[in-house]
């Protein structure tokens, strides 16, 4: 497809993520307080969505706790600043296998996999206006570990989302996700126009080069909404690249810890960094009530107390 510049800008900050990142700063949140304060801070910088995963408040280790998504729901949805809540539900489908030579049995202590139903407790009890769902298996960095959504188990989670009313954002990590996310439109179980996340330089998906950026770019309908990312140094150029190319952009601790080369960021930071991007671009950002719009999103209102 030409490239057409998108105009209109918005901002996804995932917060704070499952990764090991937990000890490699202090600003990356841990408990459900501080994560939805670290998210109403970023929407208060310019982001219009925020990407939530829950830690372990202790540990800082990867969390499925649904008293924990619904303390952070509440926290945000209580906030005097206005965001959309976007809530992973991408937990419960990790296989960590034994040696190369006896991969059976699994590390039990090390895999996390569960039914459909399990993974989309949180979906269902927290409603957000986006939940993402990982449109395939994939190797990652880790030797024996492998993300692994197979195509019963997709179909199955975006037919509740769909019936829920909450919007898949499609995390796309190579192409052959956004064909079978295409497929998952044609049979029903997603509405179009979808919304998607291409996911580059995540170890062993997509390269983050230009070429296969653009070959992703090119594998999204034309009617679809998406955004895009790329891992540490490499995560404001690609908000540069996926503005250019039509776009919209994530940020955030998940995918980057740093502002400047040994300069620890905020979530916050990085947001105003991407603001200063988009806007000496010539773009604008639009807010949390535009990407209701565009979307098709209904705002959810706190839970009475």
């Amino acid at each position: 497809m030409p490239l057409s510049m998108n105009r209109e800008v918005f901002i996804t900050c995932a917060v704070t993520g499952s990764g090991g990142t937990q000890d490699k700063s202090p600003h990356v949140p841990r408990s459900p307080e501080q994560i939805a304060n670290s998210a109403i801070e970023a929407a208060k910088a310019g982001a219009a969505v925020v990407h939530c995963h829950v830690r372990d408040p202790e540990t800082g280790a990867p969390s499925r706790d649904l008293a924990l998504y619904r303390e952070l729901t509440d926290r945000i949805r209580d906030a005097e600043v206005d965001v959309v809540l976007n809530l992973t539900a991408g937990m419960g489908g990790d296989i960590v296998f034994g040696s190369t030579e006896s991969p059976f049995p699994v590390n039990e202590a090390a895999t996390d996999m569960i039914g459909a139903t399990e993974r989309m407790a949180h979906i269902a009890e927290c409603l957000p206006e986006i939940c993402t769902l990982d449109c395939g298996t994939m190797n990652f960095a880790e030797a024996d570990y492998v993300m692994t959504n197979t195509p019963g188990m997709l179909r199955a989670m975006g037919q509740m989302m769909t019936d829920l009313g909450v919007k898949p954002e499609i995390e796309a990590f190579d192409t052959g996700h956004l064909w079978f996310a295409t497929q998952l439109v044609k049979e029903g179980i997603l509405t179009s126009p979808a919304l998607v996340q291409l996911c580059m330089g995540v170890p062993w998906g997509a390269p983050n080069d230009l070429n296969t950026f653009m070959a992703m770019v090119n594998n999204v309908p034309s009617d679809w909404t998406w955004s895009a990312f790329s891992l540490g140094r490499d995560q404001m150029p690609y908000a540069a690249a996926s503005v250019l190319a039509g776009g919209n952009i994530r940020v955030g601790l998940e995918d980057n810890l740093f502002l400047d080369k040994g300069v620890l960021a905020t979530n916050a930071q990085l947001v105003e960094r991407a603001v200063t991007v988009v806007e000496n671009m010539g773009a604008k950002i639009i807010g949390p009530d535009a990407v209701r719009e565009k979307l098709g999103l209904t705002k959810r209102a706190p839970v009475a107390k």
